[in-house]
């Protein structure tokens, strides 16, 4: 209530005291009265994807966080830019984005005509999980240990290759991140995705590639295929048996594929920080564990504050390969 002295004074103040409040709640609302409608997720991807079964797997319990529901929207194409273009232009403050570190590392400075910048266009807000990637042999491979199957890998020069789903994907950049750890001097041959890349080798074409483990393993333990490592820093709860890359002596090849969180960089801070709290909440609640886990994630749950973190260490890490191997989506 505006009491009479109140009111007398922001009088004597002149028009603009009065109008303040009202100006003010135009620009910025209150966080507490954040969210008004449900929420929106962009995803990249189409439905039964790695990326969209991370989004699901937190929709429940992100939505009891927020007290509002939270609405999937499924816009695939372009490796996730087309939704992480959506992304950068939503102006109404209740939608987000599910997107994987291409999208929000490097995806610029692969494809300089992009409309977006992940640098200056999103507001990272968790971390939801991460992966690694298996470095995987030809079954014809000589050797057994991660070690001399890294030696017979150099040994062939450019007369081996590896296969990758596609130019400046993580599997490509991993690959050129990894020769120029190992000495490993093979060539890239693109496919359309990793199905591709796994007949390719099972038929022999293919000397080495980085798959996601739930692909590779079954092939491995039937003995067609042969594992070296995988390019996580440490071993991951989603295949606990297999050793590192670094355990094998290869050390600054560190790369996990992972999804992540983020909004438009117009939403105002205090929404982002109420709803990076609501997301880490949801993320590490023991049903979305679970549920990330089964989805082929590892989950983390971050703040924003770490999430940008992670997008400036792998865009710089990644970058310095880009940069170094001249990649383009165009070459």
């Amino acid at each position: 209530m505006i009491t009479k002295r109140r009111l007398l004074s922001l009088l004597a103040s002149g028009p603009a005291a009065l109008a303040l409040p009202a100006a003010w709640s135009q620009t910025a609302p209150a966080p507490h009265a954040w969210p008004t409608q449900p929420l929106k997720i962009l995803v990249g991807f189409p439905p039964g994807s790695t990326p969209d079964l991370a989004a699901r797997a937190i929709a429940d319990a992100l939505a009891k966080a927020i007290g509002q529901s939270v609405v999937i929207e499924n816009r695939p194409g372009a490796s996730g830019n087309i939704a992480a273009d959506l992304l950068a232009k939503a102006q109404d403050q209740h939608t987000i984005g599910v997107l994987i570190n291409g999208n929000l590392t490097v995806a610029k400075l692969l494809n300089p005509s992009l409309s977006f910048d992940p640098a200056k266009d999103f507001a990272p807000l968790s971390l939801i999980g991460t992966a690694p990637l298996l470095l995987t042999a030809a079954g014809s491979a000589t050797g057994g240990t991660p070690a001399e199957l890294l030696q017979w890998a150099r040994g062939l020069g450019t007369q081996a290759n590896y296969g990758t789903p596609g130019i400046g994907t993580v599997g490509h950049l991993g690959m050129e991140l990894i020769k120029s750890k190992t000495g490993v001097a093979a060539v890239h041959v693109p496919f359309t995705g990793n199905p591709q890349v796994i007949n390719a080798m099972l038929a022999g074409q293919i000397h080495l590639s980085l798959l996601p483990p739930g692909l590779a393993l079954p092939h491995v333990k039937s003995g067609k295929l042969k594992a070296i490592g995988i390019t996580s820093p440490a071993r991951s709860a989603l295949v606990p048996d297999q050793p590192t890359l670094r355990e094998a002596g290869v050390t600054g090849a560190d790369l996990e594929i992972w999804t992540a969180a983020a909004a438009p960089a117009t939403m105002p801070k205090a929404i982002v920080d109420k709803l990076g709290a609501a997301l880490m909440e949801a993320i590490r609640s023991a049903e979305s564990q679970q549920r990330l886990l089964n989805a082929g994630w590892q989950a983390v749950g971050s703040t924003p504050e770490a999430l940008a973190a992670r997008m400036k260490t792998d865009a710089g890490q990644l970058g310095e390969i880009i940069a170094a191997r001249g990649i383009k989506l165009d070459s």
